[in-house]
């Protein structure tokens, strides 16, 4: 099954949403490929959304944590939202949910780009 990769944009924040199977070959070379020109057009905030996602390998989370690891660098962040159960037994293993923000609802994963900033009176 292909992956299947579709952006769209929301307070700011670009969302990656995967559907099928991010595994070794050209899904994730495509992952791979897609996440790097978005951090290269200067996108710094980036929600990947695994709530389609069926399967991910080695490959699949290097190409996420690389892209995670990256964007620190230059002052963005990458989070994940709703990982399948599946995914989420993988993620946990490779102790990626340790590292990278994991959220269940779009909404709080969206806030957390935007921390509430404090008035100059308080």
């Amino acid at each position: 099954m292909p992956l299947e990769i579709s952006t769209r944009e929301s307070e700011g924040v670009t969302i990656v949403d995967l559907k099928g199977r991010a595994s070794i070959g050209p899904n994730t070379d495509r992952l791979d490929h897609d996440l790097r020109k978005l951090a290269a057009e200067g996108v710094r905030k980036i929600l990947v959304n695994l709530a389609g996602l069926t399967m991910i390998d080695s490959s699949g989370i290097a190409t996420i944590a690389g892209t995670y690891v990256s964007l620190a660098r230059e002052g963005g962040s990458l989070k994940l939202m709703r990982p399948s159960d599946r995914v989420r037994e993988v993620l946990t293993v490779m102790r990626i949910l340790n590292s990278i923000p994991t959220f269940e609802d779009e909404a709080a994963a969206l806030a957390s780009f935007h921390p509430a900033t404090r008035s100059a009176t308080s």
